[in-house]
């Protein structure tokens, strides 16, 4: 015969215990223990994705779908939950983990690498102090040669947004990918959501245009040692063609528009790519092998 737990007895004993007495106190008035009602109801993502404090970012949500793409990736309730180089999504990310007993991990580049992202990291931290919300954020690093993003063995995601370009530009990209693989548990899920390039064009191994293809991605995963599990269009945008003046910044959010250095071609019009939206994105799912 299987064990079964004393704990959900005692606890239903003592609420209805509880109840008792509070019918008690009430004189004649018959009013049963309403159980459910005390309890607080389940956090959702949809609750959080709707809250106000997201009111700006909601602005995005059309683009990023936030829901799908966390659903998609696996995201559950109670898991220790790796974000890298975050900002966008930690205000539906860390709410969910703190309400659900997980924890969030914040990747940051490392204090003392510049004064513009030590004043970043400052920003950040000040930003996401109110543990009654957020929970106790832990905090990771990342840069060239700096991957302390997290304990070995204990993440069971690794989330990425928008950002495996900067690490080609870097050229550190692969060891940012086996970084990753240290991190996430036996069965960890890498969840990349990147802009996307059609593999019809040429790769530039820098990803000075912000544009990667899906299987340079793949490669990366693979050679750290993951396997693919799945691919979703949840983000993509078919009226983006990945060739723009500017590369992936000529379309909003970043609208670049030229410089001096770097003047928009005679015929730009910048209308026309504020109608595009926001990049094709590939959305990508591997795993750490059990």
């Amino acid at each position: 015969m299987p064990h079964i737990s004393k704990l959900p007895v005692i606890a239903l004993s003592l609420a209805f215990v509880l109840g008792h007495v509070a019918c008690k106190k009430t004189a004649d008035v018959e009013t049963a223990p309403a159980v459910e009602e005390v309890v607080a109801a389940p956090v959702s993502l949809d609750d959080l994705i709707a809250h106000p404090r997201r009111s700006e970012a909601s602005k995005r949500d059309k683009f990023r779908n936030p829901k799908d793409t966390l659903e998609f990736l696996g995201l559950e309730p109670g898991q220790n939950i790796v974000e890298i180089w975050p900002g966008w999504y930690t205000d539906i990310l860390a709410p969910y983990q703190h309400a659900t007993g997980g924890q969030y991990v914040a990747v940051l580049r490392p204090d003392g690498l510049n004064e513009y992202y030590d004043a970043r990291n400052a920003e950040f931290k000040e930003k996401y102090t109110d543990s009654d919300v957020y929970g106790d954020i832990s905090y990771g690093a990342l840069a060239k040669n700096s991957y302390a993003i997290a304990p070995a063995g204990s993440a069971d995601m690794v989330l990425t947004f928008r950002n495996v370009h900067n690490w080609m530009k870097g050229g550190y990209a692969q060891d940012t990918f086996d970084a990753f693989y240290a991190a996430l548990k036996p069965g960890g899920t890498l969840g990349v959501v990147e802009h996307r390039l059609p593999e019809s064009a040429e790769q530039d191994p820098r990803g000075r245009s912000g544009y990667v293809q899906e299987s340079y991605m793949k490669d990366l995963a693979v050679k750290a040692g993951f396997e693919f599990v799945g691919a979703s269009e949840v983000n993509a945008n078919p009226k983006d063609t990945a060739d723009h003046p500017f590369g992936v910044w000529t379309l909003p959010p970043a609208s670049k528009v030229g410089t001096a250095n770097r003047p928009a071609p005679a015929d730009f019009n910048p209308e026309l790519f504020k109608n595009i939206g926001e990049s094709d994105r590939a959305t990508l799912k591997f795993r750490k092998p059990l």
